[in-house]
């Protein structure tokens, strides 16, 4: 079984790193946060298994919205991929809506949607049509890669579209359609529903630049750690840093993402992961699928070389049984300072994934 799954960050923020014993120094001057005290959200792809179709992996995620409201999750957050056979979430503010309707409190929004593949004007309706069906409960997390191929986003977009470059103008036009107050001038075209309403912006990423526009603009700040981890201690230090108040946020608010594989024992924990390590690896090989079953040992599935990438890509990854998942997770805290965190795990079975998240809401006190 690979060492990932006896650790949780990569060489340079491992305990006992230069860069962590540095970060462990400057952290002795403030307060540190109890795990406890951190709103975990959920993060979820509607994975479809396989045998399985996506009517089951939808009906799935709605099933497991309710349990995570009922366990004491913050946020209930869906993202944006397309042309995935194993990702049923591609229509994103459908499936947002269809779990907002099935749960009555819990957080619900996009982790993310991405930009370049949308007008900003039908963002802002969509979001402003959620928003007035569901009052006060919807977010909207917003990323500026394309989330998907260039056949595919050609299929999207019907032309060559937007390459990131420009997200900041189209950010700003999806802001001042919620507020025309952003502009000088009377809008010609408005978002209705949408305008007037207060639907709180996240910027997404996992490198400096949305670190670095979300500071610009106030606004709180989600980092990919969970598949993405390399710049993410670069990336909070310059949020963090460059900060500006705004009238959305007086201080910088960060959320980060972390595997988690929960079981009532580490073996079973250990084993139920190899799922999210085969999807990973038919990632890099350029083979997504829907999602497998767990396996005993990945040994004869996978190369050295494509291991150490998979690691890499899941080093923010907590696996074991509550406790072990507990004590994990307040490292993270004590690493990140995060104010929040969002939870994503891919399990093949679904009592099995009801059951991790369950086992994290109690190891964390929710429950």
């Amino acid at each position: 079984m690979p060492a990932l799954l006896a650790r949780w960050s990569p060489a340079s923020q491992r305990p006992g790193s230069k860069l962590q014993r540095v970060q462990l120094e400057d952290r002795r001057r403030v307060h540190l946060k109890d795990i406890k005290h951190i709103p975990l959200s959920v993060l979820d792809l509607a994975p479809i298994v396989e045998g399985a179709t996506a009517r089951e992996a939808l009906q799935h995620t709605l099933d497991l919205a309710q349990h995570a409201e009922r366990w004491g999750y913050h946020r209930y957050w869906l993202a944006e991929h397309h042309s995935m056979p194993g990702v049923a979430s591609s229509a994103t503010s459908v499936l947002i809506g269809y779990v907002a309707g099935g749960t009555s409190k819990i957080r619900v929004g996009s982790g993310g949607i991405m930009l370049p593949n949308h007008a900003p004007l039908v963002i802002a309706e969509q979001f402003g049509t959620l928003e007035s069906l569901y009052p006060g409960r919807i977010d909207l997390g917003i990323g500026r890669a394309p989330g998907s191929d260039q056949l595919t986003s050609l299929a999207l977009r019907r032309g060559a579209g937007s390459d990131g470059h420009d997200f900041p103008d189209r950010l700003e036009e999806l802001r001042t359609y919620l507020d025309p107050s952003r502009s000088p001038y009377p809008l010609r075209v408005r978002a209705v529903p949408g305008e007037g309403l207060n639907i709180p912006i996240w910027l997404l990423g996992s490198s400096g630049f949305s670190a670095q526009l979300a500071a610009e603009l106030g606004l709180p700040f989600a980092f990919a750690s969970h598949f993405a981890p390399d710049y993410l201690l670069p990336a909070l230090e310059l949020y963090r840093s460059r900060f500006k108040p705004s009238e959305e946020l007086e201080q910088p608010r960060v959320m980060i993402g972390v595997n988690v594989i929960a079981a009532d024992t580490t073996v079973e924990a250990v084993r139920l992961a190899t799922s999210q390590l085969q999807q990973f690896l038919n990632i890099i090989r350029g083979r997504p699928g829907k999602l497998r079953p767990p396996v005993d040992s990945m040994d004869d599935l996978w190369t050295p070389e494509e291991r150490a990438i998979v690691e890499k890509q899941l080093a923010f990854t907590v696996i074991g049984d509550k406790a072990a998942v507990r004590d994990k997770l307040q490292q993270i805290v004590d690493l990140t300072q995060a104010d929040e965190i969002i939870v994503g795990g891919h399990i093949y079975d679904h009592a099995a994934r009801l059951r991790s998240y369950e086992l994290l809401a109690e190891a964390v006190g929710m429950i």
